[in-house]
């Protein structure tokens, strides 16, 4: 099940693409946009990383940062980001830890088959690591947008 608005959001430690290891806790003091995503190189993650990668000087600004997880290893991840220039932190999670504890692991319907997998959802962690807003069923093309729109008060 997914976490709720005014949960405290887990903390974590993952690697990046690059092997530097980022913590959640490194990010308090300022809002962090926390994007799960199922799969690198898949149609809507593409779509939705590049979005992100759009308007990602237009999220900074704001003053958030911007964590992308799924369970793709490191070198994927790596070649995600160099194949579409993306300048968002992507962390790999294939142990799913932190994936399950957000709750996004989830029974998934696609073409009529039954499957496990992330479902896509990008959380709004507060300045003191609280989960202020969840963005559920986000499409890929509108996340960067909505997620500015939020930043920027026009959208809860």
């Amino acid at each position: 099940m997914l976490l709720s608005a005014g949960q405290k959001a887990p903390f974590f430690t993952l690697p990046d693409k690059d092997g530097n290891i980022v913590s959640i806790a490194d990010s308090l003091g300022k809002k962090t946009i926390l994007c799960f995503y199922p799969r690198d190189n898949s149609p809507g993650c593409i779509r939705q990383a590049c979005a992100i990668a759009n308007q990602y000087d237009e999220i900074k600004a704001r003053g958030a940062e911007i964590l992308c997880i799924n369970k793709d290893c490191q070198s994927s991840h790596r070649r995600f980001a160099e194949k579409y220039s993306l300048p968002q932190t992507l962390l790999s999670n294939p142990i799913m830890d932190v994936i399950k504890a957000y709750g996004v692991w989830q029974q998934k319907r696609l073409y009529g088959q039954v499957a496990y997998g992330i479902v896509r959802t990008t959380y709004i962690i507060d300045e003191k690591g609280y989960i202020e807003h969840v963005f559920t069923k986000v499409k890929p093309d509108k996340s960067a947008q909505d997620i500015i729109d939020y930043l920027d008060g026009k959208k809860q």
